[in-house]
């Protein structure tokens, strides 16, 4: 194909972002970014496992094109890590065996082969048409080449390659790259309560003359709820500024941080005099990067650390690469594995261009040279590709310029010998290389518990499918997860596809990476279960008997905790992470030498406070929580009450002796049930319309009435003024499309609780809303509104009805035996169920009410369904990171310092890598312990020789026992009981307490006791296991 030609073929308009598709990555790139790169043709030539994991992820992102050029026949040695690829394709061209696979990924990006003849590298002819060129694997000379080009002409370059545990990449977006937004983090914003002017003395010193000039700095002075989170060199403007108006909408104004409260915003002299009030917001500012050519790179590099314990290795290696590729020219072949004349031969190369040289780097870069390794390949693979998107989209600070990467601390403990690396002609030769062949014989022999098959999930299998683990005659991968596949997944869980849509996920990752790796079928054990107490009966003791670690690919916290205590219980490894956006982390727990998962976690997330919702909102977030608990109450609970009132006997007298607002409460199902049950869609229509008056409208100004814009506080300050917003009411317009929007998603989801038939045409909710006649609003006097989080919530003055005449308008549930409401079950991916456009719109309307800044319907989603954001790039690095510490696990490593805890952050970019915190040491008597340690009773005793060796051994006296939730047995028990309880074993104690009975299943039971010494002081000890 021509050049012209191809460039004519990939000229195609852009096409509107498909949000259902690419939902979790337009949280972390957003809707600008991701248009440019809609406007950007790739080329990615190499085509080993390096270059289709680049491949992958660009593909999944969506750019306008990939195109591969990689012409050289598959080898057997190229499935270690290419899992695009089969054994039927060895000897067809790299490029055109793995294009069929790749464009399968993303139906919006075209995938092109640009073809070529085995032999036939690279050349400047091919690469005009591109925007951004990714060279994998190439020679120094051929990469010089090609990048003295593309420095010139404007065209991103980059290459990489990894060779073993090492990796390399090079960056150059050009002489002068505009990057828009450095970090991706949400613009800072907060409310100010002042500006003062502060004279500031500045001299300036001439030859000629001495000038003191006085100016007045702006010190702006933050609302003390929380920290402005500014940092020097910052910019922000402002909005809703009285007085010092000029301040509102101005240009970006740079910021000196004076305090956590405090900052300057330079001279404020020609302002007017601040009054009150007033908003900042930071401003992001584009940077202009110059980034240096290959050829002058190599001379003075600018590197890259991604671990600041090995600071000094990026300069050994940056000699090493160079060295190695010199090596390939002269000999026509890599450095042999393990071979200590090549090796010799590299550290003399290297030498030449570095003497200061590590030798020991340089050999080991010799020894590893031919190998391949998936976990480096996902983690090189997933930063490149990161990298390609920030050279596209400009969104996020590029890697300055060269990264040298390294993971020498997954050798196994016991070196492999020159003889063990030698090439077997299998698909692990690459891994072999490496680690020798009795370690692979040690992965395919071990066996991994998969606690989730989403997006981690895959990256995992994938990585496991290509190092052969648990591919030995008795080993198994068991892998769970409950969740089918949704539309948002197939744009970073890669082994789904369209066709795939609700199927569940585990069993369709698991036939996706046995059909990668033929040696799996059969050794993959697929479930639907979710972990927790009520699955112990099938993740039990003879389950975790038969698995050698557990792997955590979760995305809540509370399934996390429990596995890790499942892990301490069963003295198992357990590798975990997790990503949001662009950052990641990874955290290596291992029995009796690191902490746990729960030893230390995060700190809750502020919870805003619930008068602020409801009655003093001044953010959107306020407002969006506000209507995700309108829809709740719109749509849900009443509906369930209703529900309820019908199915379940004596409901009502429950509700009235429990329920403190039992008047609403029955109010409501009466509402639902009697007053206000719809009949056609037009009473639907009706109603929504009635529900904007009362809340947008009513509710206001009774509001007001309460409080009236002039309230003033106890000491005589304005009660509006702050972070307290003065509303209005809104009067209904159905021209306006946020009203109308509201009564249109209300309307449908009434409907839909009723089992009536909905509709979309704006006309018709115009129609009928107009015509409503809404009746006359009084406000009422004593009403109390909760204006701090100790006060009672609001509460109207009682009704004239009371609870009794209520209930006397419910029909017996009897005489409507069978019927039923349908609550609406809030899902944020389907956007034709009206759930996130009524969210939307009631949370813009109220926001319309207090004059705060609307959001769209796409922020508004991710928000209210607390979604988050995701990429697939982070994921393939994450997972690599966690890959290459199972190496360690299954060499079984027992020193901290062997492992690593990682934290990284693609946008800036960022690594950070830290030892494991060490387990905690406690000790009662002369016994250390630690969480990993337990006490453990065998042949279910009784209660009194349980007590009874509690003070023979250790001198310790029992004051309480407990299992679960049931007390066993305590020092203040009366001795009848005593005398009953205490010669019970365990097990029959237990059914005997509890009054239920031990579920078959059960082999051991967690007990809890609470111990004194001679001192009468309480005594730690670890948990205690009793066998039954």
């Amino acid at each position: 194909m021509t050049e012209s030609n191809l460039a004519a073929k990939m000229d195609v308009d852009e096409a509107a972002i498909d949000e259902g598709l690419y939902s979790r990555q337009l949280y972390v790139l957003g809707h600008e970014a991701m248009k440019k790169m809609a406007a950007s043709n790739v080329l990615i030539a190499g085509l080993h496992g390096l270059g289709a994991e680049i491949a992958k992820n660009v593909c999944l992102a969506g750019v306008k094109s990939v195109t591969l050029y990689d012409p050289e026949p598959v080898t057997m040695q190229d499935l270690s890590s290419q899992y695009f690829l089969r054994e039927g394709d060895i000897g067809k061209p790299r490029a055109a065996a793995t294009l069929p696979r790749l464009a399968e990924l993303n139906a919006y990006v075209p995938v092109r082969d640009l073809g070529g003849n085995a032999g036939q590298e690279i050349s400047i002819d091919l690469i005009r048409p591109f925007q951004a060129v990714v060279l994998c694997g190439a020679s120094y000379e051929k990469q010089l080449e090609i990048n003295d080009w593309t420095h010139q002409n404007g065209v991103h370059f980059i290459s990489a390659e990894t060779r073993g545990l090492f990796g390399s990449v090079f960056n150059d977006f050009g002489l002068k790259f505009t990057c828009v937004d450095p970090t991706g983090e949400q613009p800072l914003t907060g409310m100010i309560v002042s500006v003062d002017k502060v004279s500031v003395l500045s001299y300036d010193y001439d030859p000629s003359v001495y000038m003191i000039a006085q100016s007045d700095e702006g010190l702006v002075t933050c609302l003390d709820e929380s920290r402005h989170g500014l940092e020097d060199g910052d910019f922000v403007t402002f909005t809703e500024v009285q007085g010092m108006a000029e301040l509102n909408n101005c240009n970006p104004r740079k910021v000196t941080v004076k305090g956590p409260y405090t900052f300057t915003i330079g001279n404020t002299s020609n302002l007017g005099q601040y009054i009150r009030g007033g908003i900042f917001t930071q401003v992001k500012m584009p940077k202009i990067l110059e980034f240096k050519s290959l050829r002058e790179s190599l001379a003075a590099p600018e590197l890259f650390v991604t671990d600041f314990a090995k600071f000094d290795r990026p300069s050994t290696l940056h000699a090493g690469f160079q060295a190695l590729s010199q090596f390939k020219a002269q000999q026509q072949r890599l450095p042999r594995p393990r071979n200590a004349e090549d090796a010799a031969s590299l550290v003399a190369l290297a030498k030449k261009i570095d003497a200061d040289a590590d030798e020991k780097i340089i050999t080991e870069l010799a020894y590893q040279a031919t190998g391949d390794l998936p976990p480096v390949t996902a983690v090189i693979g997933g930063f490149v590709a990161q990298e390609v998107l920030k050279a596209c989209s400009a969104k996020f600070h590029p890697m300055l310029q060269h990264l040298y990467f390294d993971s020498l601390e997954s050798l196994p403990s016991s070196l492999p010998s020159e003889q063990d690396c030698q090439p077997l002609g299998s698909r692990y030769d690459g891994q072999i290389a490496v680690f020798g062949k009795a370690f692979q014989d040690k992965l395919a022999n071990h066996r991994q518990f998969l606690v989730g098959a989403g997006a981690i999930g895959c990256e995992m299998l994938k990585n496991w499918s290509m190092m052969g683990l648990a591919t030995g005659s008795d080993a198994r991968i068991h892998v769970t997860d409950l969740d089918t596949i949704e539309k948002s997944n197939l744009n970073r869980q890669f082994l789904f596809r369209a066709k795939d849509l609700g199927k569940f996920k585990s069993e369709v990752a698991a036939a996706a990476v046995a059909e990668m790796n033929p040696a799996l079928k059969g050794h993959i054990l697929c479930r639907q279960d979710p972990v927790g107490h009520a699955t112990e009966n099938v993740f039990d003791d003879d389950f975790f008997a038969g698995v050698d670690g557990v792997t955590n690919a979760l995305d809540n916290v509370a399934a996390r905790v429990y596995m890790d205590q499942r892990c301490v219980l069963y003295e198992k490894p357990l590798l975990e992470s997790g990503t949001m956006g662009t950052k990641g982390n990874t955290q290596v727990v291992i029995p009796h030498l690191t902490e746990s998962y729960s030893s230390s976690q995060d700190p809750p997330e502020k919870q805003t406070l619930s008068c602020t919702v409801k009655n003093f909102p001044n953010a959107i977030t306020h407002t969006i929580e506000w209507a995700r608990q309108e829809f709740d109450a719109m749509f849900v609970k009443p509906v369930e009450s209703v529900n309820q009132y019908l199915s379940e006997p004596n409901y009502l007298e429950n509700s009235l002796k429990y329920s403190g607002q039992s008047h609403d409460h029955i109010s409501q199902i009466v509402s639902y049930l009697v007053t206000n049950k719809p009949l056609t869609f037009e009473e639907c229509i009706v109603w929504a319309r009635l529900q904007f008056e009362d809340k947008y409208n009513n509710a206001i100004r009774q509001l007001l009435y309460s409080l009236p814009k002039d309230h003033v506080t106890s000491t005589g300050q304005p009660f509006w003024s702050g972070p307290k917003r003065a509303p209005d009411p809104l009067v209904f317009d159905s021209s306006d499309l946020t009203h109308l929007a509201f009564i249109i998603a209300a309307a449908n989801l009434h409907a839909y609780n009723y089992g009536l038939r909905g509709e979309n045409d704006p006309a018709v909710f115009k129609k009928v809303a107009d015509s409503v006649i809404v009746p006359e609003f009084s406000p009422r006097s004593g009403v109390k509104i909760q204006i701090t989080e100790n006060d009672p919530a609001n509460q109207s003055s009682s009704d004239p009805d009371d609870v009794s005449d209520l209930v006397k308008k419910l029909p017996p549930p009897s005489s409507v035996a069978g019927y039923r409401l349908t609550p609406v079950e809030f899902e944020k991916d389907d956007d034709t169920n009206h759930h996130i456009d009524f969210i939307t719109a009631a949370s813009n309307l109220r926001a319309m009410n207090y004059n705060i800044t609307v959001a769209d319907r796409h922020s508004t989603k991710q928000i209210a369904g607390k979604i988050i954001p995701a990429i697939a790039t982070t994921t393939a690095l994450v997972v690599g990171l966690v890959c290459l510490e199972l190496y360690k696990v299954i060499d079984g490593k027992n020193k901290l310092d062997d492992y690593k805890n990682g934290f990284i952050n693609l946008a800036l970019p960022f690594f950070g890598f830290s030892e494991p915190i060490a387990v905690q040491k406690n000790k009662f008597n002369d016994t250390e312990w630690t969480l990993w340690d337990r006490l453990e009773f065998k042949n279910d005793p009784t209660l009194k020789e349980f007590i009874s060796w509690f003070k023979t051994h250790h001198n310790l006296d029992v004051s309480m026992v407990s299992q679960g939730v049931s007390m066993l047995w305590s020092s203040f028990t009366d001795k009848k009981k005593s005398a009953e309880r205490l010669p019970m074993k365990f097990s029959k104690l237990v059914e005997h307490v509890s009054k239920k009975p031990i579920p078959p299943h059960t082999k051991h039971l967690l007990v809890e006791v609470m111990l004194m010494d001679e001192e009468m002081e309480d005594v730690e000890v670890p948990f205690i296991l009793i066998k039954i």
